[in-house]
């Protein structure tokens, strides 16, 4: 069995590499020219792979986007994990924590997802595929953010201040699209992680 097994897994290897390299480009498709231009061939020249060979593993543009939509929500839960655990021994303070976020959430991720958004608003087909998958990507940042500021939400208001914080760098992210926001976005996320302080550690 041996012998038979190692001639199929270099093609076995070859496979989920194009796979990957097919949802990596669908997902920096999806994040610079939006979910219109967004096509199998579009995305298979970008990801340097035949057209035949994108349809071998997704048939359909929304086969693609949806595989697309689920890798890019790990990737992103992932990168959240990473980013706010990146001060082992120490926890870092509020307004890392907020800066972190701000960043993440104007990522070329975060852009791929909010075209999946505006598509999905009209398609109830990807609408199907894309709201369990960012109620989970939600539930883990409230998660992981709540972790990294060390908040206790059995204080009255503190579990609202958490998800106001993530409504906060989801709109600014949105608010970044069109125009590079950045100076407004430092200045907004400074000032909100000193009231977010004062929530978080009230004075006696």
């Amino acid at each position: 069995m041996t012998t038979q097994a190692t001639p199929r897994q270099p093609r076995q290897d070859r496979s989920r590499a194009t796979r990957q390299r097919l949802l990596e480009a669908a997902i920096d498709c999806l994040a610079s020219i939006g979910w219109a231009g967004t096509t199998v061939t579009v995305v298979a020249e970008r990801a340097g792979v035949s057209r035949g060979a994108a349809q071998h593993h997704f048939r359909t543009r929304e086969e693609l986007v949806t595989a697309a939509v689920e890798y890019g929500s790990e990737v992103r839960r992932t990168r959240m994990r990473e980013r706010l655990d990146t001060a082992p021994g120490r926890r870092p303070t509020t307004l890392e924590v907020v800066l972190m976020l701000g960043d993440m959430y104007t990522s070329p991720l975060f852009r791929a997802a909010l075209q999946l958004w505006v598509a999905a608003s009209s398609d109830d087909q990807l609408r199907a595929s894309v709201v369990p998958l960012e109620a989970r990507v939600g539930r883990e940042a409230h998660r992981l953010t709540v972790e990294a500021l060390g908040a206790d939400e059995s204080v009255p208001g503190v579990r609202e201040a958490v998800q106001a914080t993530l409504d906060l760098v989801r709109g600014l992210g949105l608010a970044d699209l069109l125009t590079d926001d950045s100076a407004r976005r430092d200045r907004l996320l400074r000032q909100w992680a000193r009231t977010l302080d004062g929530i978080l550690t009230p004075t006696p």
